[in-house]
C-alpha cells in the first residue's frame, strides 16, 4: 500500500476461510510466511509470533467448520424457533392437541407479529419499565437494553412493540449487506422517542444469533486493520458495517445511492437515514445501542464518524448523546482505546459499557500480547444481585482461568437457584420462563454462557442503582 491513511488502514491482516486448503492451513503453524497463504491477505510479507499464527490457524479452523454445517445450523435453530413458537402460543401440551383436533395451523409464521426469536423466547417482556423516568442516564440503559433485546426479532414484531406498548415512532428495522456482493448478515432497527422534553432517536444493532453461521464467523475473525493515529480494529466488526478491503472508507458523497439507502452498507445507510431525523428537529439526539456483536457495531459508529471530515460527521458526532452497550466484546487494541477516549471528550459522547456476572462474550477477544485486543472506557459491572459497580475492567478479564473455575460455577448455580425466587422477591416483572431455566442449567457445564441472555442485562437496568449513572459523567 502506498500510503497510509484514515478512509483505508497503513496495515491490515485479513483472513479468508472460503480459499483455504489443509496443507496451505497447516503451513500456518511452521513457517512464518504469509504471502504464500491464500486465506491470508495482509500488508506484512511474514508473522514470526508462532502464537499469532496459532490463533489464525484456529480462528481458520472454526470459521471454515462453522461455514461447512451453516444450512443444518440454520435449519436446527428453526426448528427450535418453531416449536417454542408452537408452545408458546398454545399454552400447553393440551392446548397444543386442542388445536390440532380443531384441525388448526400450529406452525407459526417467521413474520408474524407475535413470533418470537431464540433470543426473544428467554425473555418474553415487551414492557419498558414504567418507574424509570424520561430523560437521564438510567431511562436511555433501560430503554436502550429493551431497544437490544427486540432488535432480534422480525420487522413486525418489533413494529408491534414500539408503536403499541412504547407508544413510540417506529422508524424501521433494515437489513444491511456488508459486501459488494450483496451478503446481508447486518441488521439493525431505528425508532424514535418524542415527549415534550426531548426527542431521542435510538439505533439498535442485533447481536449474534445462536444459530447463524456467518455471524458467529464475524466472532471468530481476528482480522484487523491499522489506521494512522487510531490503533488496530477488529476486521470482522469493521466489515460488518460496511469497510471494504480494497475501497476502505470512501467519504460519504463518494458512496453510491444503492450503497447509502435502506438495504445498503450499514454505516452509511444508517449516516445517511440519522441525517434526515435529525434535520426534522433541531433537538433530536441519537444514540447507538447493541447487544453482544450488536455492541461492538455501535461503539465503532462513533469512532468511523471520526474517520470523515465535513459538517455532516461534525452535525453526527454533535447529536450524538451516548453509546450503550450490552455484553460487548473487544473491538480494538490499547492506541484505539486511547483515541476513542480522547474522541469523546472532545464530543462530549457518553458510553456505557454493561457487563453482567461471568459473561463470557465481553471476555473476548483475549487480552493478551497476541491478539492485543482490550477494552476501554468505563464498565458497569452488575454482579448477580444486580448490584452495579463501575469499574476499569470486569473481573476475570480473560474468562479462562483455572482458579476462577469452581467460583464461577457457584456463581451459576446461584442463577439457577434465583431464577426460582426472583419474582418473588423484585415482583411478577422478574419471572422467569422453564426455556430461560433450562438454558441457565445448561450454565452449569459452562458458566458465563447463559450469562450472555437479554435478561441479565434488562433486570440490570431495571435493578441497578441510579446512583451509579451520577458517577459517570462525559469524557469531559
Amino acid at each position: 500500500m502506498a500510503s497510509c491513511n484514515k478512509s483505508f488502514s497503513c496495515d491490515y491482516m485479513l483472513l479468508d476461510p472460503s480459499d483455504v486448503g489443509i496443507f496451505d492451513l497447516l503451513h500456518i503453524l511452521f513457517s512464518s510466511g504469509l504471502k504464500r497463504r491464500r486465506f491470508v491477505h495482509s500488508s506484512m510479507d511474514t508473522e514470526d509470533d508462532c502464537d499469532r499464527r496459532w490463533l489464525i490457524f484456529l480462528s481458520i479452523v472454526v470459521q471454515k467448520l462453522l461455514l461447512f454445517v451453516a444450512t443444518p445450523m440454520a435449519m436446527f435453530g428453526r426448528g427450535i424457533e418453531i416449536c417454542l413458537n408452537i408452545f408458546s402460543s398454545s399454552q400447553n401440551l393440551v392446548g397444543l392437541f386442542k388445536n390440532l383436533l380443531r384441525g388448526e395451523d400450529i406452525i407459526p409464521k417467521k413474520d408474524s407479529r407475535t413470533f418470537l426469536s431464540f433470543i426473544g423466547n428467554l425473555d418474553k417482556r415487551v414492557e419498558l419499565d414504567k418507574s424509570i423516568k424520561h430523560g437521564g442516564g438510567r431511562y436511555n440503559a433501560a430503554l436502550s437494553m429493551m431497544a437490544s433485546k427486540i432488535s432480534y426479532e422480525n420487522k413486525f414484531y418489533i413494529e408491534t412493540t414500539v408503536q403499541d406498548h412504547w407508544k413510540m415512532e417506529f422508524i424501521g428495522s433494515y437489513d444491511f449487506r456488508n459486501d459488494y456482493q450483496g451478503k446481508s448478515t447486518t441488521q439493525a432497527c431505528i425508532l424514535r422517542d418524542r415527549n415534550a422534553d426531548h426527542e431521542i432517536i435510538v439505533v439498535a444493532f442485533r447481536g449474534t444469533e445462536p444459530f447463524d453461521a456467518d455471524a458467529w464467523c464475524t466472532d471468530f475473525d481476528i482480522s484487523w486493520y491499522q489506521f494512522e493515529g487510531v490503533g488496530k480494529i477488529h476486521g470482522g466488526f469493521m466489515k460488518a458495517l460496511g469497510l471494504q478491503r480494497d475501497v476502505g472508507w470512501p467519504e460519504p458523497e463518494n458512496i453510491k445511492q444503492v450503497d447509502a439507502g435502506p438495504g445498503g452498507l450499514a454505516y452509511y445507510a444508517i449516516r445517511d437515514m440519522l441525517k434526515k431525523l435529525l434535520l426534522e428537529n433541531e433537538r433530536a439526539k441519537f444514540i447507538v445501542t447493541g447487544h453482544s456483536l450488536g455492541g461492538a457495531l455501535a461503539i465503532l459508529v462513533p469512532a468511523v464518524l471520526t474517520f470523515h471530515k465535513g459538517n455532516d460527521s461534525k452535525l453526527l458526532l454533535e447529536r450524538l448523546e451516548g453509546v450503550y452497550t450490552f455484553g460487548q466484546p473487544r473491538v480494538g487494541d490499547k492506541a484505539f482505546g486511547e483515541y476513542m477516549e480522547k474522541k469523546m471528550i472532545q464530543h462530549k459522547i457518553n458510553y456505557f459499557r454493561f457487563v453482567y456476572g461471568n459473561d463470557l462474550v465481553p471476555r473476548l477477544p483475549y487480552d493478551d500480547k497476541a491478539l492485543m485486543f482490550k477494552h476501554f472506557g468505563n464498565c458497569i459491572y452488575s454482579n448477580r444481585e444486580y448490584e452495579l459497580q463501575v469499574l476499569l475492567e470486569e473481573p476475570n478479564k480473560n474468562y479462562f482461568s483455572p482458579e476462577k473455575v469452581i467460583p464461577m460455577v457457584a456463581n451459576a448455580f446461584g442463577e439457577l437457584k434465583r431464577s426460582f425466587t426472583i419474582p418473588y422477591m423484585k415482583g411478577p416483572d422478574y419471572k422467569e420462563g422453564r426455556f430461560l431455566k433450562m438454558v441457565r442449567l445448561m450454565g452449569l457445564v459452562m458458566p458465563g454462557a447463559a450469562a450472555h441472555c437479554p435478561q441479565d442485562y434488562v433486570n440490570a437496568t431495571r435493578l441497578g442503582s441510579s446512583d451509579v449513572f451520577l458517577q459517570l459523567k462525559h469524557f469531559m
